[in-house]
């Protein structure tokens, strides 16, 4: 029989529970965090918005409705500007490391803005910074100046723009908006889609044509000179006029917003496609602000409820705006607010 070995001294016990007490701490603390920090957001984000590379050899980038708003109208502005996808690209990654893509009325002293761009730097005052269509364009603008931008490093060229404290800090984010560039360009078909219900409340046809006029510019809806008309009023909200109401259970027809995609060929054509998908996919991104029920482009649709909330193939009917399955050449957009 062995002897038995001496307990621990008070003091031992003492510093050995301290030092318990303390990782337990920790790890409480940590384990807060990490359901603050990526539990409820990847929650939240899973019942909004995904887009999914075009090989399926990445990880989806999940994300809400209101930052699938202000990247799409970040690129909007990008390609209406014949900027190319890279330099959507280093905007969108630039907003998501100033921002997280909101447009937050504050910031570091005077910075504002999906960029965080400063009054005081001469990017304008806070009205025109808190406008995302201004303060995207004034990016660009920069951008542009910078020479060899393209195939510059994603720091570098957002470095050259944004004078960070931080820019290294650039490229955690250059994955996902790499995934949302290809999206929101066109590039990638079908690779955007959100989890959104059926709205709460009717769309107004109006408020759409508003909606893209303001991101893509006047061209965007050639031979609708009554959208231009009201675009610089309703441009500044996307809450439905009264007009909306008398809408409530009218025909998909009488809620349908058709946006011209120019079918040619050749490589022209596929040029046509991406902008086809370019126009559906920034709709996607804006059904919850629009009150959108469905979007369909080149024989696939996507509804706010019933699909899975998935692009699905459709072959016939008049929902389908590619037509029958097969149709050649892309064909018009068309954007069905919700009754």
């Amino acid at each position: 029989m062995g002897v038995p070995e001496p307990s621990p001294s008070r003091p031992l016990r003492r510093r050995r529970l301290l030092r318990y007490g303390a990782a337990l701490t920790v790890s409480c603390a940590l384990a807060g965090y990490l359901v603050v920090r990526f539990g409820s957001d990847a929650r939240q984000a899973r019942t909004g918005c995904e887009v999914v590379s075009a090989d399926g050899e990445r990880d989806p980038y999940f994300f809400d409705a209101e930052q699938a708003v202000n990247a799409a109208t970040i690129a909007a502005v990008g390609t209406s500007r014949g900027m190319p996808e890279r330099a959507v690209t280093i905007a969108l990654a630039t907003a998501l490391q100033e921002s997280g893509l909101r447009n937050l009325d504050h910031g570091d002293r005077d910075s504002v803005g999906l960029f965080q761009q400063r009054p005081s730097q001469g990017w304008g005052t806070v009205a025109q910074i808190m406008d995302p269509v201004y303060s995207a364009g004034k990016f660009y603008q920069r951008l542009d100046k910078v020479d060899g931008y393209a195939s510059l490093p994603l720091t570098v060229a957002a470095q050259k723009v944004q004078r960070s404290g931080f820019p290294d800090a650039y490229a955690q984010h250059e994955p996902d908006a790499s995934l949302l560039a290809a999206a929101l360009t066109g590039r990638a078909k079908a690779a955007l889609t959100c989890e959104s219900t059926v709205p709460d409340g009717a769309g107004d046809p109006s408020a759409v044509r508003a909606a893209l006029i303001r991101d893509f510019g006047k061209g965007v809806l050639p031979g609708a000179p009554e959208a231009r008309k009201k675009a610089a009023p309703a441009a500044a909200t996307t809450t439905p006029s009264p007009v909306a109401a008398t809408l409530a259970g009218a025909p998909a027809r009488a809620r349908t917003v058709v946006v011209p995609v120019t079918a040619l060929r050749g490589a022209e054509e596929a040029e046509a496609g991406r902008r086809g998908w370019e126009l559906a996919q920034w709709a996607v991104a804006h059904a919850s602000v629009l009150h959108l029920s469905e979007v369909t482009y080149a024989g696939r649709e996507w509804r706010a409820s019933g699909t899975g909330h998935t692009w699905r193939e459709v072959t016939t009917g008049e929902g389908a705006a590619g037509g029958a399955k097969g149709a050649a050449g892309p064909a018009d957009v068309r954007i069905v607010t919700a009754p």
